[in-house]
């Protein structure tokens, strides 16, 4: 198998509490759309048929998820996660390769449930790049507003400008992120060994692919909104994205 094949999987992490979110439900599971927002999510990877089988990573102990007896086109299975993001989708990968059959070398797309919006045309980029790096991509989006670092007030310790910060070659990192299996497992190991807390799976594979003399992952831009519902009042913008595109109109 050459570096640029293999089969693709599809990973959710959905084990937050979704406590900040604000709502009675975790995050995951508030509805959008008439569907629980995991379930948009699940369907977002599952738009490309490259993608073989999707695993859900859950809280632990979770019952929600089975009693919603949700249904997909796709096969989706479930794992338990773990203290933190990092550790959730460590699990995630050993089940994959425990109950779908994941090879080390195969493709994984590790995806936010609370990113409802994956357009399939950016799906379709990201495998696309993803399958000829010798390292992976990620979905991204260059920055296009002015940056502004903050500091304290010194009397009223209110944020106020310390400098305006270049935007160029800035980009924001979104999700699904691709990675083979085995590589992005050792990744995130070795970032625990170090006690790094890292943010998203591309700052472990950056760390990993630089001590072996890998190139970086390749930014895909990101041609439609796939921004991460934080706040409830994302969840109107989300389903007007939604509804736009079931009428073919995004």
């Amino acid at each position: 198998m050459t570096r640029g094949s293999g089969p693709v999987f599809g990973l959710v992490a959905a084990a937050g509490s979704g406590l900040r979110f604000g709502a009675e439900a975790p995050k995951q599971y508030v509805t959008l759309a008439g569907r629980p927002m995991v379930a948009h999510a699940i369907e977002g990877l599952a738009a490309d048929e490259r993608v073989r089988s999707v695993m859900v990573v859950l809280p632990p102990g979770d019952p929600t998820f089975a009693r919603l007896g949700l249904r997909f086109g796709i096969d989706v299975r479930l794992a338990e996660g773990g203290e933190s993001r990092s550790r959730s989708v460590a699990n995630g990968l050993k089940r994959l390769a425990a109950a779908a059959g994941a090879a080390p070398d195969d493709w994984v797309l590790v995806h936010d449930a609370a990113r409802p919006c994956l357009h399939p045309e950016d799906l379709a980029a990201l495998i696309d790049a993803g399958l000829r790096h010798p390292t992976g991509a990620l979905l991204a989006a260059p920055v296009r507003d002015t940056l502004k670092r903050a500091r304290p007030d010194d009397a009223s310790g209110a944020a106020v400008v310390d400098a305006t910060v270049s935007r160029d070659a800035i980009w924001r990192a979104l999700t699904p992120q691709m990675f083979r299996v085995a590589d992005l497992a050792t990744a995130l190991a070795e970032a625990s060994g170090r006690g790094a807390a890292v943010t998203d799976d591309s700052e472990a594979i950056e760390v990993w692919a630089a001590r072996r003399g890998r190139p970086p992952p390749q930014l895909v831009e990101a041609r439609h909104e796939n921004f991460k519902v934080t706040a409830p009042g994302d969840l109107d913008t989300a389903g007007r994205v939604l509804a736009a595109r079931a009428e073919g109109r995004g």
